[in-house]
């Protein structure tokens, strides 16, 4: 197979060398050759035409087998109600000499050889897949290359699509049975967005860890294993930003670069420092995730709970702020492509952005919960005699200036009815989380595009790319302990209480961010620390209740108020098995206490 794909690439290499339009009228091949370039490739043509009789045979065999499948299950079904209905009525007289004989002979012994008969030959079905799968993947991979070399830069040959299409369900059936022959063989999954669509289901369906090691093996693909052989840093590559103006200049040297350079490595020295490692890159990165959100520049403001960055549609007073975000987008690309983590959390919108996921009218409480609220209730309830006179447009802030905005062609002469209510709330949804900020959006992605393509960022949901640019938060105890207050009897000097901040002090990480999330229904701190929390109606700290103790009683919380109400435990030993349980078990779904 490795043969075969080292020849192909040197037919497609033939292929691009020739001329494309040809001064004589003939088109000629390699240096002149006889052969007309568009005959280049056909000597491969049997080849696809095996490989179309081999997948046209398993899809046929596959069909066997499911119809086998579906025969064996309703002989079992059967066989099953034959022998409940024998259980249940009792013989009305012995049966009479050689029944049993007759019976062993005919019936019971012909279904079994029936059914071993199908389920061998379904085996034989899954060994042939097992056998052939990577060989024929390996070949669907080198049909692809060619004629993906006769198309135009950016564009999928109309006959791959169409050999896509009617082997899908084979394909599919490699896919789920080895997930892996995607980014062995499968590239122009990750090139074709039509075509990804088709097996984007089976590919999120596997573990998220397998998920990020085949996106770095694929993102770092062709690029020199920096493990295996050391090059010294060429002084020109050397980013070097000042420390007191660390985000423009950092701006200036990065648009400047070689972009192919900094996917290999970045180097980074300060200005009037020596120092240079991966320990100046971390400190680089750290510093420039809290600039790009500082409110100097206006590009991203805060979400109603304090925790999470949106993009900010007023970003305009800022001149610069398309090429500040563009900047912001290749910061986190390059992030992400050498596993840097920033520390800066944003919307679940925001994310959505990044992903090509569409917003839902859910996503509108990080910026307005009251709004929020409005569009849910709009959801739940009949509007038909309400005479709330609304219509497909909004008034909203355009340039500092209010203007009524249709959210479609008409919009402002179409009323929402309880038929088309659903189509307003989301046309809301995505004039404030979508459309307001268009240019932002679409200039932070130019930069993150740079390091980072579509086609792999996809293979995650909006959760786990906040965990791929940003890691588990950091949680700071002492200053947990320290905006922490105390109720319903307790005192911060009290045994429970003493027991309760050692078991945080002794869990892990992940547990504190549950423990965070399980009280707060947030699992981040929000910028300036435990001080700034926020509960239902404005600041509020994070709280501990006493609650009489029974055996065997969980904590529980109010998210509402950020109050864990604690009971009374007689150790230490109880109250951490207690909590470990509540939090593993009760973290996600809360309920109004």
């Amino acid at each position: 197979m490795k043969s075969l794909l080292r020849i192909v690439r040197m037919f497609c290499h033939v292929f691009r060398i020739g001329p494309s339009s040809p001064s004589n009228g003939i088109d000629m091949g390699y240096n002149g050759n006889k052969t007309p370039r568009s005959q280049v490739f056909k000597p491969l043509e049997l080849l696809w035409h095996s490989l179309d009789e081999w997948l046209v045979l398993i899809a046929t065999e596959l069909m066997k087998n499911k119809r086998n499948s579906t025969e064996i299950t309703s002989i079992l079904l059967k066989q099953k109600g034959q022998d409940q209905d024998a259980a249940s009525i009792p013989p009305f007289e012995p049966p009479g000499p050689g029944s049993y004989e007759n019976l062993s002979s005919g019936t019971r012994e012909s279904k079994p050889d029936a059914l071993a008969g199908r389920q061998e030959a379904s085996a034989d079905c899954q060994d042939v897949i097992s056998m052939t799968a990577n060989r024929l993947s390996a070949v669907i991979q080198a049909f692809y290359m060619c004629c993906s070399c006769q198309m135009p830069p950016g564009m999928t040959s109309p006959r791959f699509i169409e050999f896509v299409c009617k082997h899908d369900e084979v394909l599919k059936c490699f896919v789920n049975r080895n997930p892996k022959i995607i980014f062995d063989h499968f590239h122009f999954l990750l090139e074709c967005p039509e075509l990804m669509s088709r097996f984007m289901h089976i590919i999120k369906a596997q573990p998220f860890k397998d998920r990020c090691e085949w996106f770095y093996e694929h993102l770092h693909s062709g690029q020199p294993d920096s493990d295996m052989v050391h090059r010294p840093v060429n002084e020109n590559d050397i980013l070097l930003v000042h420390r007191d103006s660390i985000f423009r200049s950092s701006c200036e040297v990065v648009s400047k670069a070689n972009c192919a350079k900094l996917k290999q490595g970045i180097a980074v020295r300060f200005h009037g420092e020596e120092g240079m490692g991966q320990g100046v890159v971390r400190e680089w990165f750290d510093i420039l995730s809290n600039e790009i959100v500082n409110p100097d520049y206006a590009l991203f403001t805060q979400s109603a709970d304090g925790t999470t960055f949106q993009p900010n549609s007023n970003s305009y007073v800022n001149p610069d702020h398309l090429n500040y975000f563009r900047f912001a987008g290749q910061i986190l690309g390059l992030a992400l492509n050498h596993r840097q983590l920033v520390n800066i959390y944003f919307t679940r919108s925001f994310y959505k952005h990044i992903l090509g996921i569409p917003v839902n009218y859910q996503d509108v409480a990080s910026i307005d919960p009251e709004y929020a609220k409005n569009l849910q209730w709009i959801l739940d309830n009949d509007i038909s005699d309400l005479g709330l006179e609304l219509t497909f447009s909004v008034e909203t802030d355009v340039f500092g200036a209010m203007e009524e905005v249709p959210l479609k062609p008409g919009g402002g002469s179409i009323l929402v009815t309880q038929n088309n209510k659903a189509e307003y709330v989301q046309l809301v949804t995505e004039l404030r989380m979508t459309r307001a900020i268009q240019p932002q959006i679409n200039a932070f992605l130019q930069g993150f595009h740079m390091f980072i393509p579509p086609s792999l960022i996809q293979l995650f949901d909006e959760y786990e790319l906040e965990l791929l640019l940003s890691g588990m938060p950091e949680i700071d105890v002492s200053d947990w302990i320290k905006n922490t207050e105390y109720t319903s009897g307790y005192e911060r000097e009290d045994p429970v209480i003493q027991w309760f901040w050692e078991v945080v002090e002794d869990i892990t990480q992940e547990e504190r961010v549950l423990l965070l999330q399980f009280v707060t229904g947030s699992s981040r701190v929000p910028h300036g620390g435990f001080a700034n929390i926020m509960g239902g109606s404005g600041l509020q700290n994070f709280t501990i209740a006493a609650v009489p103790y029974t055996p065997n009683l969980l904590p529980t919380s109010s998210t509402c108020i950020n109050m864990l109400k604690l009971p009374e435990y007689p150790s230490k030993e109880i109250l951490k098995d207690r909590l470990l349980v509540a939090l593993h078990c009760g973290s996600y779904g809360y309920t109004m206490a």
